[in-house]
């Protein structure tokens, strides 16, 4: 078990309550008479076979929804706890953490991850009759700290005022050491930086390498850049995050307009020796850090990994560095060197991405 990001702690000695296995928001709201007093276990397994298929990040979402909001709604109906089976791929009896959020209109009741394997067995148990539980949960909410974004700029020789951004974050959760969340990221963004001034390459544009601070619970390294570039957002061309793991790289993810896409295709011609030509262009947010420039229609680009065993590690205490293929990683930085140089060297930047309509 680990408790979730940003709960409440039980009461010193713990609690102990009936154990209430539900699989989903509305199992839950089926079963409204017996939450209360109870605590609520959402036993909502990870679609490993979405992620073996490419789509972990829709596997993500399905599944994260219950770490997110689970807390509030069990609370809703008068849970004293909230649990989840953890948001992953891999059943090593391995506790998932993650960030969690209280909504206005509930009471605060601590919340916790079960390995797959005991939240199994806990529904188990409950199919055969009552399951009571002792939970004591220890964690603290400090005062916020002073913490820092890390920048570098690599100067444009013509036009040194427009910027590429090019980016991974700093902080991890401390169950391990965020090897491929993220360190692989901010390692690839380095890289990308430290190839180019190798081989003598200095595009039109400035192109930034940015270590965003607390991305995991509060984006306040991202929303605090905004909020120093907000009156300047015309001199943000692009910008790239790296925040999908330490896989093989096969492309990469472009958030650009429809007529823009054609416009890439130099990059997959560049990329063609290491297989990374894939383009998958999409709406929206492609990176935490970087979504609130994206949202002021700043063209934003994330490497194209292959994320089917990145939800293995994710989160957990395994997330250690020998998750990370050194070739892999080299392939990484190579997309992120060829992406941010092509878009800095461009004569003309890609268009503003319109906002969608809220």
């Amino acid at each position: 078990m680990t408790t979730l990001g940003g709960s409440v702690a039980t009461p010193a000695k713990g609690l102990t309550a009936q154990v209430l296995v539900v699989h989903s928001f509305d199992d839950l709201q089926a079963h409204a008479a017996e939450a209360n007093g109870r605590i609520v276990l959402f036993d909502k397994a990870f679609d490993q076979d979405l992620a073996n298929n490419g789509q972990a990040m829709s596997a993500y979402e399905q599944a994260v929804a219950y770490r997110v909001k689970g807390a509030s709604a069990a609370a809703r109906l008068g849970a004293v706890a909230s649990l989840i089976r953890s948001v992953g791929g891999a059943d090593f009896r391995l506790p998932h953490t993650g960030v969690m959020h209280y909504a206005d209109d509930a009471p605060k009741i601590p919340t916790a991850a079960l390995s797959a394997e005991d939240a199994m067995m806990v529904g188990r148990l409950a199919a055969q009759g009552p399951v009571q539980m002792h939970l004591t949960l220890t964690p603290q909410t400090l005062p916020d700290a002073d913490s820092h974004n890390v920048l570098a700029d690599l100067p444009g020789r013509e036009k040194p005022d427009e910027v590429v951004l090019v980016s991974g974050h700093l902080d991890s959760w401390d169950l391990a050491q965020g090897a491929i969340d993220d360190g692989a990221g901010v390692t690839a963004a380095m890289g990308a930086v430290q190839v180019l001034k190798s081989l003598g390459l200095q595009a039109r544009r400035t192109i930034r390498v940015v270590a965003w601070m607390n991305e995991e619970n509060g984006s306040g390294g991202s929303k605090a850049y905004f909020a120093a570039n907000k009156d300047k957002l015309s001199s943000q061309i692009a910008v790239i995050e790296s925040d999908s793991g330490a896989g093989k790289p096969l492309g990469l993810v472009a958030s650009v307009t429809p007529d823009s896409e054609d416009k890439l295709a130099p990059i997959t011609t560049a990329l063609q020796p290491i297989g990374a030509t894939a383009i998958d262009r999409r709406e929206g947010e492609v990176g935490a850090d970087i979504s609130p420039l994206q949202e002021a229609g700043v063209p934003g680009f994330a490497p194209l990994v292959d994320t089917r065993e990145y939800f293995f590690y994710h989160h957990t205490a395994a997330d250690t560095l020998d998750k990370v293929k050194p070739d892999y990683l080299r392939r990484q930085v190579a997309v992120m060197a060829v992406l941010a140089y092509y878009l800095a060297e461009m004569p003309e930047p890609l268009p503003r991405v319109p906002a969608k309509a809220k």
